[in-house]
């Protein structure tokens, strides 16, 4: 169900897209606004695809032309895309402008198998003004390649192998929580990226993760609310084995490869020990 706040929110960013110059001729919606997720901390994200790059002097005339006020800038600087922030009304306002010929080659790189984050923004993502590319890119993505899956499945697999489970106990003793912590995070993020490639969806943002993850037709049970509960677990010995064992069971037994093979082995060993 859209949210009011993000009716609010597509309104106020329909108004910018419509402002904007003829030179953007793609603008879209992206982020939790263009998903009808959005509530009272939320901003606006949109992609403003030009047919020239366009550099980030020129992005804050424009911008400033729209009345976004407070100025700035994020990210690494000297890409093809430039990045605006700034406030209208209030609300936080993202732009992010790409070149069309940039635009393309992210798409491309995405079915190649290269991993970005702008994936799940242009596959979700609403028109606001189009001249049909975003239709192209969506119909393109839709087709989410076997081998791509594959890839990124044994590539989250990496790192579990090749050394003695029981080094899992070096940071599940006491007096190691950051350790811990850096160790359950990664892990979540593979999980994750496993998760996601197996049901053949885009890797998007942890924002909102339950939700996300709760359309999903493959996924180990409780996913979400195991991640929060291993992240916040005040006993650095108490919730690795858990976590550990929901990427044994759900994660790399779905596929195939080096990584993979070892994993499954080595992930059900390392639960054993720390259960």
């Amino acid at each position: 169900m859209t949210t009011a706040r993000s009716l609010e929110l597509q309104r106020l960013a329909q108004r910018i897209a419509d402002a904007l110059p003829p030179a953007a001729e793609e603008v879209v919606l992206t982020g939790s606004v263009s998903r009808g997720a959005a509530d009272e901390v939320s901003d606006i994200e949109m992609l403003i695809v030009t047919a020239e790059p366009l550099d980030l002097e020129t992005c804050f005339g424009h911008a400033a032309q729209i009345g976004l006020e407070s100025l700035d800038t994020w990210g690494a600087q000297g890409s093809p895309a430039s990045r605006v922030f700034g406030y209208l009304e209030g609300v936080p306002i993202e732009l992010i402008w790409w070149p069309r010929e940039f635009a393309e080659a992210a798409v491309a790189g995405l079915l190649a198998g290269e991993e970005s984050s702008s994936a799940d923004a242009i596959a979700n993502g609403v028109p606001l003004r189009t001249a049909g590319l975003l239709a192209r890119w969506q119909e393109q993505l839709a087709d989410y390649p076997e081998e791509v899956a594959a890839a990124r499945i044994e590539s989250a697999a990496l790192t579990w192998g090749g050394y003695a489970p029981e080094g899992m106990f070096t940071i599940a003793r006491p007096g190691e929580r950051l350790s811990c912590v850096e160790r359950l995070l990664d892990d979540a993020l593979r999980v994750l990226k496993i998760v996601y490639a197996v049901n053949r969806v885009w890797e998007p943002t942890t924002k909102r993760l339950a939700s996300r993850v709760d359309e999903l037709p493959v996924k180990p049970d409780r996913l979400a609310d195991r991640i929060e509960e291993a992240l916040t677990e005040s006993d650095p010995s108490a919730r690795p084995a858990g976590h550990d064992r929901t990427a044994a069971r759900n994660g790399p037994a779905c596929a195939s490869g080096a990584n993979v093979d070892r994993a499954r082995t080595w992930l059900a060993e390392a639960a054993e020990l720390l259960r």
